[in-house]
């Protein structure tokens, strides 16, 4: 084949495809890379024991970073300390709300991070109780919370659907 001139004058002007420039494209995973690590840490999930079956209701508000207070069926447990049982509160004894008072000012007082500097200065208790234990032994439990300066007392829930009236 020849090599015209024409032929040389558009081998001249056609489009050079260059390397393609991964520094933009790197820039943009880079920023949703740490969009995605900054939002992932906003749910806040709180976890039941598995000997607690919580009561369902609907909930709009997120739950926050609180001292939890966990009632089973047999005993109390405050931020994963067994410090009490249901039967001793049941039966009026002064003596099993004692542990309850004195776990939740050691908690007031013992702050070593940021986390448990929240969760003390919050003055907030998350109660889970379990759907059999009866109220007396938790409306017990809160005043003594009320009563030791955590005003904001919450009770955890499962989280149902709510349901759309139908219309017809």
């Amino acid at each position: 084949m020849r090599n015209t001139r024409r032929i040389k004058r558009m081998g001249r002007n056609r489009l050079k495809i260059t390397k393609m420039n991964l520094t933009s494209l790197m820039d943009v995973f880079t920023i949703l890379v740490f969009f995605l690590l900054v939002n992932s840490g906003s749910v806040e999930v709180v976890e039941a024991p598995k000997d607690v079956k919580l009561p369902e209701s609907v909930v709009e508000s997120k739950p926050r970073e609180t001292v939890v207070i966990s009632i089973s069926a047999e005993e109390v447990v405050v931020q994963g300390k067994l410090v009490a049982f249901v039967e001793d509160i049941l039966n009026n004894k002064e003596s099993a709300i004692d542990p309850i008072n004195a776990r939740l000012a050691e908690l007031k007082e013992s702050v070593i991070g940021i986390n448990t500097k929240t969760v003390a200065a919050s003055q907030e208790v998350t109660i889970l109780a379990d759907r059999s234990v009866p109220f007396t032994v938790v409306k017990t439990i809160m005043s003594t919370c009320t009563a030791e300066g955590y005003e904001n007392v919450s009770l955890a829930v499962i989280q149902k659907n709510t349901q759309v009236a139908s219309a017809g």
